[in-house]
């Protein structure tokens, strides 16, 4: 975590409300800071794939994780006309986790798009010590910005990152510009539900930590989601909400309030008491970089309105949808 502390939490967050009042055209930059702040222990307290996932009743999040990835993998590999041997687009694709799940069981070519540098290298790494390498390759971009070329992938998706675009508009018609004729776009996205009210005070503030706790320049609503897809062009196959718990299931908020991955990190109410301090007397020994104790902070701000908004039902971080750009 280079050169993180107090002030540079602070400097994303004045960022970030700049992005929500004024100034939409900086959120990549607001995006960009704050993964400079957060991948570290993202990634040691959550694991590589930065998502949570619709979870069993029995099963572990990992591999709630795992399956939803590969529902999406198998979303794009039965579609009609799939090649044999795909090449696919991960849009947001962090430090590579769904990349290496998807490549692994589909077989697929896959390049991800990411604004950050340094988790493009560490996704690298990743994907060499998996022996992945050879499938997975990247493109530093803005993924409202893709490179230049019409119709060269079979298919792509996006699991919560677009959410983090300013205009999302503009996202799908790049990814419906360098899709082929036929080719699916897949992927699951926060969204508000028909349930949040505007003019609920605590909705909205719900709605304003969310957007704080994980740089999200403004939340869409199903609707919005779903017209943009497509005013781009595409057809809609399906869409539906995976957020509400069926009986076999557990609400997606129970996994962000109980002690299930990596010794609780973020959800252990005994660690969030202690961590802090703890992180902070590291930092002065030297031991983590300065300021690991305030990132904590803000991962956890971000945790805690997921659970609150959980069980008010306004919010779901699984919206699923499956679109086709016409043959």
């Amino acid at each position: 975590m280079a050169s993180t502390s107090h002030q540079v939490v602070q400097e994303y967050i004045a960022l970030h409300e700049a992005v929500l009042r004024e100034r939409p055209s900086n959120a990549s930059a607001m995006v960009h800071q704050y993964y400079d702040l957060v991948t570290d222990l993202y990634v040691y307290g959550w694991g590589k794939s930065f998502h949570s996932a619709p979870r069993r009743k029995g099963e572990s999040l990992t591999a709630a994780i795992r399956r939803y990835e590969k529902r999406i993998g198998q979303a794009l590999a039965d579609a009609p006309g799939s090649s044999p041997n795909p090449h696919w687009l991960d849009l947001g694709c962090g430090v590579g986790g769904p990349m290496r799940t998807i490549a692994r069981e589909f077989g697929a070519r896959i390049t991800g798009i990411n604004i950050h540098p340094g988790q493009i290298a560490r996704a690298r790494r990743y994907n060499r010590s998996q022996k992945l390498d050879h499938l997975c390759d990247f493109i530093e971009c803005d993924y409202a910005h893709l490179p230049p070329g019409e119709n060269m992938y079979d298919g792509a998706y996006s699991i919560e990152a677009i959410c983090h675009a300013s205009d999302r508009r503009a996202v799908y018609a790049e990814i419906f510009r360098v899709l082929k004729p036929g080719a699916s776009f897949v992927g699951g996205d926060d969204c508000l539900t028909s349930l949040f009210d505007e003019e609920n005070a605590q909705h909205r503030k719900i709605k304003r930590d969310l957007e704080l706790g994980f740089a999200l320049p403004g939340i869409a609503t199903i609707p919005e989601v779903l017209s943009a897809i497509e005013e781009a062009g595409f057809e809609l196959v399906e869409h539906r909400d995976l957020g509400p718990a069926g009986p076999s299931e557990v609400p997606w908020h129970v996994s962000l309030s109980s002690n299930l991955t990596r010794g609780g990190l973020f959800r252990s109410p005994l660690l969030r008491r202690i961590a802090p301090r703890g992180l902070e007397l590291l930092e002065k020994i030297r031991l983590v970089p300065h300021g690991c104790g305030a990132v904590y902070r803000l991962i956890c701000f971000g945790g805690d309105a997921l659970v609150a908004a959980g069980p008010t039902g306004i919010f779901t971080p699984f919206y699923f949808f499956h679109a086709r750009k016409p043959a």
